[in-house]
């Protein structure tokens, strides 16, 4: 027992100095962690090469969260090509293999080609007859390898440095972990030309010596030195050092030389789950750089692939406006956003995409030009088109004018192709157009000059279009006639289709169920019977919510084997009033379409009984995510905020009659499936006249909702709804009602209280202890500016819905908003008058 404790006692020095060493040599290698993990990796050394068809095309990195090696070229968006192959590094896990770097964009390798080490120490891309494709900067390399970061490096004999790595020569997209400094081999990323063309393309996006990040449009993809003014831009010159993407906080931000730093994205994840997603960020074809996320699960609450988190800027159509150049798109087209605002390019009324597989060539006109040396004008006509432009290709312009007279100007003017309509003024515009966008922000009207339709003003071979108004029949039958003459059996057909239009439609127009709703909804609502709405609901049992009038109901009707879910409110009242009311809300919502209101599916109008049928919004209302114990993270209230103001937009600016909703509110937001934002009852809206810019109504609206005017017996306009969405955007940024209860007396109204933290310069405390938010202060204090002008006493103070849009995008800075206190007594003055059946309530929060 003594010798064993002697012994023992003698090694332990030893096992000291083992365990001191051993703590020395992982010190060391923490100082290298993509040495270290090289060791476990799939090598490309000396005796390995890659080829495009043999048993080796690609190595993993450790965990196979990427790969690098060849993978077929895309053809197009759903298939591949075998006979080209790109040099890349993918996300091998993903559904898509998102591709993150290539080494041969623009020159894709052919079948037979190889990747190895050169006798130098080079990667070194070669084709079937021995052409060198790609080869990487650096020499003396002697073996390879993929890092779970995404990282590519090439390592000398040793180990001990890394020669080259992809991530200090990018292409189109940066990962977790990778800096962009002013040091760096590469300071920017280029995008490629189309989603499947991965040759450079028209924008990059880079760190400039001068410190500023910005965003820019090259004169030529092939030389990223020549680009025009930035279209975004962090505007820190002097003061940016390097642009790096922290996968913790799931943000891509710029860090300045003062160690500070601007959030570039604003956080898709949060820290806790963040190694649960896969994320990038790519600078996009269409010039939007954009934050990605996948979750790896792909299940639950996330979208199946690559979901886009944040971007910038906010709207590319809008952001880029250049005295040269085409634009966002081609010239002779024009941009607009997708329902997953994404630039969208377009032609024109009879003009076509010069190149299909790349519509960013532009467009061009399918017919002849007008001709200058005779009197050419009776061949062209004009197609009208709204709220669109190309801004900057004006050679004349006329004020004050009338439309009539701006059309004939242009008619007679053989270089005008298109004149813009707008408040009295006329542009004339001549090709190439340039800077073409669409939008209710844009306003005015684009007269685009075409050729008639008529068979003397195509070449031939061509089929001219037969444009018929839908109630003249004498023309329909002549018209039919004329081109259906050479055929027996379908002139039967069109003697049919004839007398089913006279004998059905008279009867339509006999039916006296339901006209005084059908005769204004779309066709595609469909009229419910009460019985039907009665079983769906399961006897109304299962309420969703209610209000002073009415009760919302959820049911589910089944269609043949599917079921829908569905939202039924139901008119509790019934009176001369209400009435009104139903018809207002059923012509209102039957008229609109826009992925931010929500969607009317039907209706019923059965004696007594009137509900409204819509689509069922399983997230409830956007209170609930506001003051309950769960607050939406920022990013998605940013999305809301967006979504609800381009809503109004629409109502105000862009339906075919302009629509004041007059009942803005939280309560009244609703989010679908995906959190998107959609503008609900409507049983208070207000249509506007073509011609008319305002109304004279009874007081509607909500308790601190409710704009001045109410109740100063002054004409409505649509900036009632401009003030209620200032206070529901100021709900939306702080997490807290208009009207709070509090201690602090002067935090119970909160405007009186965000306007007193924006003139202190102290919107941190508005904002609280949220760690997304305070990243993103900038767009916080822009967000409050705004709110604080939408909420002006006098409604001339207010901007448009447009303008309010354009502010929070960014596209427009925002002017600083007079101190709105001259207001504030008005907002405790709001009352709604009781009446047993009135035509305007307070609703109680859902």
């Amino acid at each position: 027992m003594r010798k064993m404790m002697i012994k023992s006692s003698s090694l332990h020095p030893l096992l000291l100095l083992l365990l001191l060493l051993l703590t020395q040599l992982l010190l060391i290698l923490s100082y290298f962690p993509q040495l270290t993990r090289a060791q476990t990796y799939q090598n490309i050394s000396s005796d390995t090469t890659l080829t495009t068809s043999g048993t080796i095309t690609n190595v993993l990195s450790p965990s196979g969260d990427f790969a690098f090696g060849f993978t077929p070229l895309p053809s197009n968006g759903n298939t591949t090509t075998t006979d080209l192959f790109l040099l890349a590094i993918w996300f091998a896990k993903t559904a898509d293999k998102a591709i993150v770097w290539t080494a041969n964009g623009n020159s894709p390798a052919p079948a037979g080609s190889t990747l190895g080490l050169s006798s130098n120490g080079r990667l070194l891309l070669t084709g079937p007859d021995g052409d060198t494709i790609f080869s990487s900067s650096a020499s003396g390399g002697s073996h390879a390898a993929m890092l779970d970061t995404g990282n590519l490096f090439l390592a000398d004999a040793n180990s001990s440095d890394l020669i080259w790595q992809s991530f200090e020569n990018p292409t189109d997209t940066i990962l977790p972990t990778q800096v962009l400094s002013l040091d760096a081999f590469s300071t920017k990323l280029q995008s490629k030309l189309t989603s499947t063309n991965y040759s450079n393309g028209r924008f990059i996006f880079s760190l400039e010596s001068d410190g500023d990040l910005s965003l820019r449009q090259l004169a030529s993809p092939i030389n990223a030195n020549q680009s025009y003014d930035s279209y975004w831009s962090t505007s820190t010159s002097g003061s940016g050092s390097k642009l790096i993407f922290d996968s913790l906080l799931g943000i891509v931000y710029l860090e300045l030389t003062n160690h500070t730093r601007i959030n570039i994205t604003t956080a898709g994840v949060g820290s806790n789950t963040a190694a649960n997603f896969y994320q990038r960020a790519t600078l996009d074809f269409d010039g939007v750089f954009r934050h990605y996320v996948y979750h790896k699960g792909s299940n639950g609450s996330w979208a199946q692939g690559w979901t886009s988190q944040d971007h910038v800027p906010d709207d590319i159509c809008l952001a880029i406006i250049m005295n040269v150049g085409s634009g966002a798109c081609g010239y002779n087209s024009y941009c607009q956003l997708d329902g997953n605002q994404r630039a969208v390019c377009q032609c024109p009324s009879k003009y076509s995409f010069i190149d299909s597989n790349n519509e960013y060539r532009g467009c061009m006109p399918d017919f002849a030009a007008q001709r200058c040396d005779v009197d050419d004008s009776a061949r062209f006509q004009f197609v009208e088109m709204v709220n669109t432009d190309w801004p900057l290709s004006d050679y004349e312009h006329y004020t004050p004018i009338v439309e009539d007279q701006c059309r004939d100007y242009c008619l007679s003017d053989c270089f005008c192709a298109v004149a813009i309509f707008r408040n009295g003024e006329c542009w004339k515009k001549k090709l190439p157009l340039s800077n073409g966008k669409i939008g209710g922000s844009v306003g005015g009207k684009a007269l685009i000059k075409v050729t008639k339709d008529n068979a003397s003003s195509y070449e031939p071979g061509t089929i001219p279009t037969i444009v018929i108004k839908n109630n003249d029949r004498k023309g329909l039958i002549i018209v039919g006639s004329s081109l259906l003459g050479g055929s027996v059996f379908v002139n039967i057909l069109f003697v049919v289709a004839i007398l089913f239009m006279i004998f059905c439609y008279p009867c339509k127009r006999k039916r006296p169920h339901h006209q005084d709703v059908s005769s204004v909804l779309d066709h595609s609502l469909r009229c419910f019977t009460y019985e039907e709405l009665r079983e769906a609901t399961n006897g109304f049992s299962e309420e969703l919510g209610s209000g002073a009038f009415s009760t919302v109901y959820k049911g589910v009707f089944l269609n043949g084997k599917d079921s829908i879910c569905m939202a039924v409110k139901k008119l509790d009242k019934v009176c001369q009033d209400l009435n009104k009311e139903f018809l207002a809300e059923v012509r209102s919502i039957g008229q609109t379409h826009h992925k931010n209101l929500v969607k009317l599916l039907g209706y019923c109008n059965e004696g007594e009984n009137r509900l409204l049928v819509y689509q069922f919004m399983s997230n409830g209302s956007l209170t609930s995510f506001l003051f309950g114990e769960m607050k939406l993270e920022w990013n998605k209230r940013v999305n809301i905020i967006l979504g609800v103001a381009r809503g109004l937009l629409y109502l105000h600016e862009e339906c075919i009659t302009p629509i004041i909703h007059c009942d803005i509110k939280s309560q009244n937001i609703l989010l679908d499936d995906n959190l998107v934002a959609k503008i609900s009852d409507f049983g208070m809206a207000k249509l506007l006249g073509a011609n008319q810019t305002r109304t004279n109504t009874g007081i509607r609206g909500t308790r601190g909702f409710v704009a001045p005017e109410w109740f100063k017996s002054m004409p409505i306009t649509v900036k009632v709804d401009v003030y209620s969405f200032g206070v529901m955007l100021l709900e939306t940024i702080c997490c807290r009602k208009h009207l709070e209860e509090s201690e602090n007396e002067e935090a119970v109204v909160l405007v009186y209280w965000a306007y007193d933290c924006y003139r202190e310069g102290r919107l941190d405390i508005l904002v609280g202890s949220e760690r997304e938010v305070l990243f993103d202060m900038r767009r916080v204090e822009r967000f409050v500016m705004v709110a604080i002008w939408c909420i002006q006493e006098d409604p001339s103070l207010r901007p448009t819905m447009s303008k309010v849009v354009l502010m929070l995008e960014g596209s427009v800075s925002v002017p600083v908003p007079p101190d709105p206190s001259s207001y504030m007594s008005s907002i405790q003055e709001e009352r709604v008058l009781p009446s047993k059946c009135m035509d305007s309530r307070e609703d109680p929060e859902l």
